[in-house]
């Protein structure tokens, strides 16, 4: 583990995002949100999973307005009254967990606001969920600033933005990252992986849900959970042209 402040985890906004999402946040000082980048229909800027009441887990999405190429904070959200849905969803499938009483009173007043676009929605799900887990990190979004570049570059002047010599990626980054330009400012890359962790009843919650299925099973011991799942290593990638 890095020191706090020393490592840059950059990620876009997502809703209600994956218990990965944070554990690659237990030791850093900075999550840098990235809202200026194009709207993608089949990540998770708008969806994710939860269980399903009575079955198979479901899709959880967020009902937007969008157009080819259009820029994340341009998003409207096509049907506000998808907040009552989600809501009585929640209930119905989490009321009964161990935890639920914890946390209804902020899910039901995130609910009773009015959204308008997506991506003030889904950095209050994030920012609700940092609570939760006990994770103190400043969110910054780029919206405001967007770095210089794209891809790597925009990594790369993010870090120097905020004096980082680390920065921290998931493996899906590994295949779009430039080396030779990251060993030209300096930077190390640090991989976090997550290992989906038996929780819940038994054990047995499956995996890929959204974190609040780990928040609604484990309340105060789901940060624990977390970090017993999460593994960060340095990127060599002379070992992946090796294997190429």
């Amino acid at each position: 583990m890095n020191p706090a402040g020393s490592v840059l985890v950059v990620h876009q906004p997502a809703y209600w995002p994956w218990p990965g999402y944070f554990s690659r946040l237990l030791d850093t000082g900075q999550l840098v949100v990235l809202d200026h980048v194009q709207f993608s229909e089949r990540g998770f800027q708008h969806r994710n999973t939860i269980a399903g009441r009575d079955g198979p887990p479901v899709r959880f999405t967020v009902p937007v307005r969008r157009r080819f190429g259009q820029p994340l904070t341009e998003v409207r959200i096509a049907d506000e009254e998808f907040t009552g849905r989600h809501w009585r969803t929640l209930t119905a499938v989490y009321r009964r967990a161990p935890y639920w009483d914890r946390y209804a009173d902020g899910l039901q007043t995130l609910y009773a606001q009015r959204w308008t676009h997506l991506v003030p929605l889904s950095e209050a799900t994030i920012r609700f969920c940092l609570a939760a887990l006990g994770i103190d990190v400043r969110l910054e979004a780029t919206s405001s600033c967007p770095p210089a570049g794209s891809g790597t570059a925009a990594l790369t002047n993010l870090c120097r933005r905020y004096g980082m010599g680390v920065l921290r990626v998931g493996t899906g980054a590994l295949g779009y990252l430039d080396p030779a330009v990251l060993a030209r400012a300096g930077i190390r890359v640090e991989v976090a992986t997550y290992t989906h962790p038996p929780y819940g009843p038994g054990g047995r919650r499956p995996a890929g849900l959204s974190v609040l299925d780990l928040l609604m099973h484990e309340g105060p011991r789901a940060r624990a959970v977390l970090e017993s799942a999460a593994r960060t290593h340095l990127w060599n990638p002379t070992i992946r042209k090796a294997l190429a």
